[in-house]
This record gives structure tokens, sequence and C-alpha cells, in this order.
């Protein structure tokens, strides 16, 4: 499939890309990572970011502020991305919409600048590929699925965690006003950046909140509370059932139905625990279109566009209203 192609496939494709083996483990247990999360669409023509790319305690960060601060109050939140990662110009111009509607926005580069390998590499066939084309196929895929597990290998809640944590704290001194305008720190993730936002609004043991493993022999490990006070997710990627567990703060979740990246009965159980626990939440849940929708980025097919603006309407809605 060429790249151009990515962006106008049909919604129910992503799904199909990710095995070609009919029955085999990886495709019964579901893709770990999907090509909307690490390659980007097609940037909507004549769109600049206007933010910059700067350090926090030394980790690059994009910052955007809305055009009319300091001199407005404005609300401090973390933005973070799927694998394509901080410089890309997508992930920016989705900050810059945020900071457009009054929030100052710090995107973190959680990975350390190594974004996500493009997985948009797959061989073009027909729709019927001969038995070399679909040897070709399977040998693509696997490798696509080695490299990117060898990524996710890389980055992980005890890798992630203790950047976000630094980013958070020389954030809070940096943009203390906002902080104190808003009431804490609000947050949003994409694909790879849900679970970190589930994350940071959960309690959870402390060494656990700074990506450390605890181990069943230890006891009286203090809880720490969560970093957030409120957060928005889009068709998160390898979030468990743990993860919406120890969920605490109010989370507004877009998620996409039969994602094999964020699995029906991982929602439904998650949700369940939230409801039970009385954690303020909501669900909107989009049909027919692929995982990764909501990031920014041009589409071919009106309905996708119409799904991705109407889902940054609710996820703005609900910060907003907290």
């Amino acid at each position: 499939m060429a790249d151009d192609d990515v962006a106008t496939k049909a919604p129910e494709s992503d799904a199909a890309e990710q095995s070609v083996f009919s029955g085999d483990t990886k495709a019964d247990q579901g893709a770990s990572m999907g090509e909307h999360c690490t390659t980007d669409r097609p940037t909507p023509e004549g769109e600049k970011p206007t933010g910059e790319l700067t350090k926090l305690d030394d980790v690059d960060v994009y910052i955007t502020k809305p055009a009319d601060y300091p001199h407005a109050p404005s609300k401090l939140l973390l933005l973070l991305t799927g694998g394509t990662g901080v410089r890309s110009t997508n992930n920016q111009l989705q900050a810059d919409r945020y900071a457009a509607e009054g929030f100052l926005v710090v995107m973190p580069d959680q990975f350390n600048g190594d974004p996500a390998p493009t997985t948009s590499t797959a061989v073009q066939t027909e729709q019927n590929p001969s038995l070399i084309e679909t040897v070709k196929m399977r040998a693509v895929e696997v490798a696509k699925s080695f490299t990117i597990d060898m990524w996710l290998a890389r980055h992980t809640p005890a890798t992630v965690l203790p950047v976000l944590h630094r980013v958070l704290n020389a954030a809070k001194d940096e943009f203390a006003d906002a902080v104190a305008n808003g009431g804490g720190v609000y947050a949003v993730g994409y694909c790879f950046g849900a679970k970190y936002v589930l994350m940071l609004g959960s309690e959870l043991p402390d060494t656990v909140a700074h990506g450390q493993k605890t181990t069943d022999e230890e006891t009286g490990v203090v809880k720490k509370e969560a970093s957030i006070k409120c957060g928005a997710i889009a068709h998160g990627t390898m979030v468990t059932r743990e993860d919406l567990q120890h969920l605490q703060v109010p989370t507004y979740l877009v998620c996409v139905e039969g994602d094999s990246l964020f699995p029906d009965d991982v929602r439904e159980e998650g949700v369940k625990s939230l409801q039970e626990r009385k954690v303020e939440h909501e669900v909107k849940l989009y049909s027919n279109v692929p995982h990764g929708f909501a990031v920014y980025g041009d589409y071919a097919d009106s309905k996708i566009k119409e799904a991705q603006t109407e889902a940054f309407g609710q996820m703005l809605g609900w910060l907003k209203a907290h």
C-alpha cells in the first residue's frame, strides 16, 4: 500500500491489516499498535504549527499557548501523543487547537527522541493474491510486528512515567498560574498516550506510579494520588482492565467499536468498575471509523472527517466542563 493510500483506505481495513495470518496467535490477541498510531495522515494544506519546541527539565516538549496568554487566564493541559511523537506536524497542530480554546498545552517527548517506526510498508497485491504475494505479505507483516514489538519493549511505564513526572513537575513550576487557574493539571491522550493519561489519573502504589515494579512480598507500599485532575482519551492502545480499575479522576473515553487495540471486553469491564466506584466518566463509541481517527489529519472520507471533528469537540467540552 502506498503512503497516499493510507489516508483514504476504508475504515475497516485497519483491522484487516493487523495480521495476514488467519487464526494465528497475533491475530487472535489483537495487535499492540496499529498503523494509525505510528503513521501520520496527510496534513491539511496550508496549516502550520504556531507553538515552539523547547525543553522542560531537559525533556523535549512542544509548548503552545492561547494568543492572549498570560494577559488572560489559562489552564494547563498535558497532551500525550500516539507513536508519531512530539515532532509530528499533525500532533503539533492538534495541540494548537486546544491552545486556541484557552489551554496552555505542554506536549512532551515521552519517547526520548525515538518515535515509533512507520508501519506503512504493506505490499500491494490483488484482491486474491498469489501464493508468492501472500508469502511476501506475511514476511512484511512479521517484520512490522517485530519492529513495533521491539519499539514497545523500549517504551514501557518504567521509561515513560519518569519522563512524564519530570515534565509535570517542571511545568507546574513554570506555569503555576495556569495550574492554579485550573485547580490542577488536565490531560488528553491519543493511542499510546491514552494509557498514560489513565495511569496519571489513577491512585497507584508509589513505585508503580513512577514506573517501578512492585512484588507481591512488598508491604506497606504508599499509595500515590492521581497527578491530574481530569482526563480525556481517544482510542487507547495497550489499555488494561487494571488501568481503568485504578482510575480516580473524571475521564472522557472516545472508543472505536470492535477495536482490537482496545478490545470491547476490556472497555466494558473497565467502565463497569468506574460505575461501581462512582468515578465520573463518559464513553462515546464510534463505529465504521479506523483506530486513530481522532488524531488530527486530513481524510478523504467525509464520515471520518466528521467523526474527528466531533470527537475533538466532545473531549474539549469535557475538559472545559471540569
